[in-house]
C-alpha cells in the first residue's frame, strides 16, 4: 500500500536475551515464552493473555539489546527483568533503564512525573501538537531565545516527536507506539482519547501489556468529571486555598503549584508500582490519578481534625494551628522562621531570645497551654525578634537543636550553601539556546565515591549533618565535595550522568518514526508533506 511504513526484520530468536538467558528449567526465556504462545491457551478463548507473553517477549528484545552493548548483565536467579547486576562499572546502569514511555502529557502534572521516570533512565517519547506543541512552551516570560523557562524545567530527559492525533494516520503512529512501550501516560479529559480510538479500553487490545497512567482533574466519573482541571482551581475545590494565606485575610494560591506537583509525584509512584505489579502478573493495568484526589489526600492532618475531630480548617498565615511558637516572626531586616515542637524546645527558644522568665510561666508550660495563649506569648517573642538582624538570629540559633531558617527570596535559596552543597541545579546544553540551569528533582547522585571514605555509623554521626539517623555499621560516606549536580533523592550505588537537555518540539520525529517504528524515508516523507507530522531540525 502506497505510504505503508517498510520496517526491517528485528532480531531473530537466537537474539533474544542473549540466547541464554535461561530459567530454572535451563531453557532460554525467549523459548519457554514461544512455546507458551503454541499451548492451549492460544487455542482457547484467553487471547490477551498470549498477547501479555509478546509483550515479554518484546521487553526481552530491549533488554537482550541492553546486554548485547554492555548496559546489562544476565539475570542471577533468575527472579526479576531488571535485577541483574551489570557485568562492570556496577553504578552505570540506571533503574529504569530498557523501560519505554508514551507521554501524551502536557503542562505540569504529566510532564513532571514522566520528566522523573526519564531521570530514571527510562526512554520517554513526549508526543506534542505540530506547530503549538506543549502549552507551556509559550508560558513566559521569561523566555531563553524562543523557548520559555516553564517548559525547560520539567521535560529534560525527553524525546519530542510531533503528531496530529486528530488524523486517522497520526492515531495509527500512536497506536504502533504503544504496542513497542511498557507506560502510556496521558492527561485529557476522561473520554477524549476514546473518543479518538486511544483510550485504554483500544490500548489494551493492541497492547496487554500497558501501564496506562490517565491524569485528570477529577477523575474519570462523576459530577465534575468533564471539566478541564488546572492546579488553581483543584487546589481552591480540595480545600488547599481555603487554609492559606493570612490569618484575618483571603485566601491565597500556593506561589508554585503545588496540587500538580502532588498528582506528578502520585502518579511517578503509582507508575512504578504498575511495572512491578506487571512483572508479578505478566498484565498491564489502568492507573487514574486526578489533581482532586491528590490534594484531598495530602490534607492529612488538617482532613483528620475535621473528620475526627469535627473541627473547621483555618487560615494561620505562616502560624501552625496545633504548635506554638511555629511560624514566621520579622525581624530588623528581613524574617526568620522559628518551631518549637516539644516543651525543650521552647525552654531553648526562650534562652536565645533572653526571655528565661517563660519557661516556667504557668500559661506556657506545655505545648496545650501555649496553643491557648497564643496571641499573649506570639506578641512578646515577635517584639523581641525585631529588636535583632536575621543574621544575628542565625548566629544565635546554631548548634542550638531548635528548627529555625530565614525566609529566602530566590537569589538567597540559591546561594545557600546546604543548596549548593546539595548540588540541586543542574546545568546541560540546550541545542538553540546553549547552556541553561534547572533545578534537580528524583534522579540520583553516587553515594559510592572510594573506598578511603569508609567510616562506622558512629563516625559518620559525629561529623556528618546529613546522616544524623545513623545505626553501628559500616558504610560508604559520598564525597560531599564533588561540584556535579546532585538530586532531591539519592541512592547509593548509582552514578550521576549527563541528562539530555529538553527538546526542542519536534526534535526526534524522524528518529522515533525510524529507528522506534522502522518507517522507510518514503513513508516518513509522506507523513511530513501530509503534515501529520513535523520535524524540528537542529543546526
Amino acid at each position: 500500500m502506497a505510504g505503508s511504513p517498510e520496517r526491517s526484520a528485528g532480531p531473530s530468536p537466537s537474539h533474544l536475551a542473549g540466547g541464554g538467558d535461561r530459567g530454572v528449567r535451563g531453557r532460554p526465556q525467549w523459548l519457554r515464552v514461544a512455546r507458551a504462545l503454541r499451548s492451549p491457551l492460544t487455542r482457547g478463548a484467553r487471547i490477551s493473555e498470549a498477547c501479555a507473553m509478546l509483550a515479554t517477549l518484546a521487553t526481552l528484545v530491549r533488554v537482550a539489546a541492553l546486554r548485547r552493548t554492555g548496559r546489562l548483565s544476565r539475570r542471577g536467579g533468575g527472579r526479576g527483568l531488571w535485577t541483574g547486576r551489570p557485568q562492570s562499572d556496577t553504578d552505570s546502569v540506571k533503574p529504569l533503564e530498557g523501560v519505554r514511555i508514551l507521554d501524551l502529557t502536557r503542562v505540569l502534572a504529566g510532564p513532571f512525573a514522566t520528566m522523573n521516570l526519564g531521570d530514571l533512565g527510562a526512554e520517554v517519547i513526549k508526543v506534542e501538537r505540530p506547530g503549538a506543541g506543549d502549552d507551556t512552551r509559550t508560558w513566559g516570560p521569561p523566555f531563553v531565545g524562543t523557548e520559555s523557562t516553564y517548559f525547560l524545567s520539567v521535560n529534560r530527559n525527553k524525546k519530542s516527536i510531533a503528531v496530529n492525533i486528530k488524523d486517522p494516520k497520526g492515531v495509527k503512529i500512536i497506536k504502533e507506539l504503544a504496542a513497542v512501550c511498557d507506560v502510556f501516560v496521558e492527561n485529557y479529559v476522561p473520554g477524549k482519547l476514546s473518543a479518538m480510538g486511544l483510550g485504554y479500553e483500544d490500548i489494551d487490545v493492541i497492547a496487554p501489556h500497558m501501564v496506562y497512567c490517565s491524569i485528570t482533574g477529577y477523575g474519570q466519573t462523576g459530577p465534575l468529571s468533564q471539566r478541564a482541571g488546572y492546579d488553581a482551581v483543584a487546589s481552591a475545590i480540595s480545600g488547599l486555598m481555603h487554609i492559606t494565606g493570612p490569618e484575618d485575610g483571603d485566601p491565597v494560591r500556593p506561589g508554585v503549584a503545588m496540587t500538580d506537583l502532588a498528582t506528578g509525584l502520585y502518579a511517578y509512584g503509582a507508575i512504578m508500582a504498575g511495572l512491578i505489579q506487571r512483572y508479578k502478573t505478566g498484565k498491564g493495568l489502568f492507573i487514574d490519578c486526578n489533581l482532586l484526589s491528590s490534594q484531598v489526600a495530602c490534607l492529612t492532618h488538617i482532613a483528620a481534625n475535621y473528620l475526627i475531630g469535627q473541627e473547621e480548617a483555618r487560615r494561620w498565615g505562616t502560624a501552625h494551628g496545633s504548635i506554638v511558637p511555629y511560624q514566621a516572626f520579622k525581624t530588623k531586616d528581613g524574617y526568620l522562621v522559628v518551631g518549637a515542637g516539644n516543651n525543650q524546645q521552647f525552654a531553648t527558644v526562650c534562652k536565645i531570645l533572653n526571655l528565661p522568665e517563660l519557661i516556667d510561666d504557668s500559661k506556657y508550660r506545655t505545648n496545650r497551654l501555649r496553643v491557648q495563649n497564643r496571641k499573649e506569648l506570639i506578641k512578646i517573642l515577635s517584639t523581641r525578634f525585631e529588636e535583632e538582624m536575621t543574621s544575628k538570629w542565625l548566629h544565635l540559633f546554631e548548634g542550638s537543636g531548635v528548627p529555625y531558617g530565614p525566609i529566602n527570596n530566590m537569589k538567597n535559596v540559591f546561594a545557600e550553601p546546604q543548596v549548593s552543597h546539595n548540588g540541586l541545579v543542574m546545568e546541560m546544553k540546550h541545542p538553540t539556546v546553549g547552556k541553561i540551569s534547572v533545578p534537580e528533582n528524583l534522579a540520583w547522585r553516587s553515594l559510592t565515591l572510594g573506598s578511603s571514605l569508609r567510616n562506622t555509623a558512629k563516625e559518620v554521626c559525629e561529623t556528618s549533618r546529613i546522616l544524623n539517623t545513623c545505626r553501628e555499621k559500616v558504610i560508604t560516606i559520598a564525597n560531599l565535595s564533588q561540584t556535579k549536580p546532585g538530586p532531591a533523592v539519592r541512592y547509593s550505588e548509582l552514578k550521576m550522568s549527563e541528562a539530555n537537555p529538553p527538546p526542542l518540539l519536534g526534535q526526534h520525529t524522524t528518529h522515533i518514526l525510524k529507528e522506534v517504528l522502522r518507517y522507510d524515508d518514503r513513508a516518513i516523507t509522506e507523513l511530513l508533506s501530509a503534515g501529520v507530522v513535523t520535524q524540528h531540525e537542529v543546526e
